[in-house]
């Protein structure tokens, strides 16, 4: 590469040992050229002070307000083509530590496929490096409202060492700057909770790119362990709108009835007995509300 056309984009709010320790492992090992931009989304702490201390060459940007994942990437996505030129983004999430060599590994298969828009590596848990967090973009089932990554969970045996199309997840991928501009980047309809990431690679696909994993750019996923703790109203409130959304764009016919006469009962009656255990109704009430009445969006 003659020049510069990759840059790394790491979101962080009030993370400063994760941000640091992200770009300690993506800076300390052998790989071609590539920018690093932090884009800090309005937080409190001293973030950007460190990262300046310690890694100067990395490029840093404060927001003088929270924009949200979908936002905050687009923001810095425009920068950095803007202001650098960029071919490539890899968005990169600031509790993943990678491999030496994780920036080439995801941009070589560009060199060789005009069609390719969009990369993803492979993830292993941070708490248990043996362990797949994902290896192979996500397996959506529309039905039951399930979305799990590739071999969530498996013992990393090479079972997923094998390049193939995937619906990529967010958290480690690299996109065309052409086609991420074509397709205006992450819909912040879907901030806060998402699923920002897995509905901009399914409208890549729709528009005639392919998505693919990439098992040889690793990464270690530090991923809370507290799924349901924070399961508040308007957490409830905004998934089940965003299914909603998520699902009306991508789902096919079938797939949306069975959603209605089977899934979201089914879902209901689950989510009732879990927080009717732990005193949580106003959860419930936001599950509701969001499926009843998913015009009514959230602030």
């Amino acid at each position: 590469m003659d020049s510069i056309n990759l840059i790394v984009i790491i979101l962080t709010f009030n993370q400063e040992q994760k941000t640091l320790k992200c770009l300690s492992t993506l800076l300390g090992g052998e790989d071609i050229p590539f920018k690093v931009l932090i884009w800090d989304n309005n937080s409190r702490d001293d973030t950007l002070t460190a990262i300046k201390e310690t890694f100067p060459d990395v490029l840093t940007h404060y927001s003088q307000s929270n924009l949200g994942v979908a936002g905050g990437r687009n923001a810095a996505g425009t920068m950095a083509i803007r202001e650098l030129g960029v071919t490539h983004l890899l968005f990169l999430d600031n509790d993943i530590e990678v491999e030496a060599g994780f920036v080439k590994a995801l941009y070589e298969p560009f060199e060789a496929d005009t069609c390719l828009g969009q990369t993803q590596a492979k993830l292993r848990f941070m708490h248990d490096r043996g362990l797949i967090n994902d290896g192979g973009g996500a397996q959506i089932n529309f039905v039951f409202w399930r979305v799990k990554p590739v071999g969530f969970g498996e013992p990393d045996l090479g079972q997923y060492d094998v390049p193939r199309p995937c619906i990529s997840c967010g958290g480690a991928m690299m996109v065309r700057s052409d086609v991420f501009q074509r397709l205006n980047g992450f819909d912040p309809l879907f901030g806060p909770f998402g699923p920002e990431d897995l509905d901009f690679s399914l409208r890549l696909q729709k528009a005639g790119y392919e998505a693919m994993y990439i098992p040889n750019a690793v990464g270690y996923h530090q991923v809370s362990h507290t799924y349901g703790e924070g399961y508040s109203e308007e957490y409830a409130r905004h998934k089940s709108r965003h299914w909603l959304l998520f699902m009306r764009r991508h789902a096919n016919i079938w797939q949306k009835m069975a959603f209605y006469i089977f899934g979201a009962p089914l879902l209901a009656i689950k989510v009732f007995i879990r927080e009717a255990r732990r005193g949580n109704l106003r959860a419930i009430r936001g599950l509701v509300e969001g499926i009843l009445r998913p015009e009514r969006r959230a602030e």
